[in-house]
């Protein structure tokens, strides 16, 4: 195996990666790479991380990939990687982990996605400790769903593009300030997503207090062929709550709110990540009908 650095794929390099992540996810029965990643992938690359490609010197072919992001000064770099299932229990994994561990210094943050006895031994035989839990939750939508109640003052309506976007963004640095990945979303990352197929402003739901954007629910609808299988299911894309109106269950009223207009559409399941920390966060979802479905885990070295 030799690996090749990248820091923008070609497009021939971009389809096999693309294809390699396809027949992982039908393998395990979770996609490898999270939503951020496959965007990069598919709209060219980001300046400021870089892919590791393993290939097989035989063929050729790509047979792992690694997308690495370094540019987290207090927590170090991060990244994510995925092997082929045709080319596993070859030393592939750890050889291309080895490669990138090189590149960052020899300290990284790795996400493995699902439950998967593979990349805890990974993780372990490299060194990394587990430091983050993140649950996807779900919930049928047939079962009894309370009407939201908002606190005085506060209107819902739904985003409107090419107005909104300033405004949301701002909310959303302040919301989630101290989250690691959501906080720093910048206009280009808001533009992508609205230019991806499933983007509907009509299930993107704004509170507003005085003409001031308070909290907000965004919610998704995953496709018939989506990573989630063969019948449609909603997501909890993000809900944020302006910090200064939290504790006024403002949150929970958009929460249902959401779950709502995705029963509208016809859904009968809705799921949700939640980091296992935001205990206030999970004690809502559970008192909301949601149950633990799968666990992704974030190891550091």
């Amino acid at each position: 195996m030799r690996t090749v650095t990248r820091e923008r794929l070609n497009p021939a390099e971009t389809a096999e990666v693309l294809a390699l992540v396809d027949a992982a996810t039908a393998a395990d029965g979770v996609r490898p790479l999270n939503e951020h990643v496959m965007l990069h992938l598919r709209y060219g690359g980001d300046p400021q991380a870089y892919a590791v490609l393993a290939v097989d010197e035989e063929t050729g072919a790509v047979v792992g990939y690694a997308h690495v992001d370094p540019t987290d000064p207090v927590e170090g770099p991060s990244g994510e990687l995925v092997v082929h299932p045709a080319h596993r229990r070859k030393g592939y994994g750890r050889g291309l982990a080895g490669a990138v561990l090189e590149l960052t210094g020899g300290r990284l943050r790795l996400w493995a996605h699902g439950r998967h006895d593979g990349a805890e031994r990974l993780a372990a035989g490299l060194g990394f400790a587990k430091i983050r839990t993140l649950h996807q939750m779900r919930r049928s939508l047939f079962a009894d769903l309370p009407e939201p109640v908002f606190p005085d003052g506060v209107r819902l309506r739904v985003f409107r593009p090419g107005a909104d976007e300033e405004p949301w963004l701002r909310l959303n640095a302040k919301a989630f300030a101290t989250h690691p990945e959501q906080g720093a979303w910048t206009s280009a990352d808001l533009g992508r997503r609205e230019g991806e197929p499933w983007f509907d402003p009509a299930g993107f739901f704004l509170a507003e207090r005085d003409g001031r954007l308070v909290g907000f629910h965004w919610t998704k609808i995953h496709g018939a062929e989506g990573e989630h299988g063969h019948e449609p299911i909603g997501e909890v894309y993000v809900v944020g709550v302006d910090p200064d109106e939290q504790g006024g269950g403002l949150g929970r009223a958009l929460t249902l709110a959401g779950l709502a207009h995705l029963r509208s559409r016809g859904l009968g399941q809705v799921l949700l990540y939640v980091d296992e920390e935001n205990g206030a966060a999970v004690r809502l979802y559970e008192s909301l009908g949601f149950a633990v479905w799968d666990t992704d885990v974030m190891y550091r070295r």
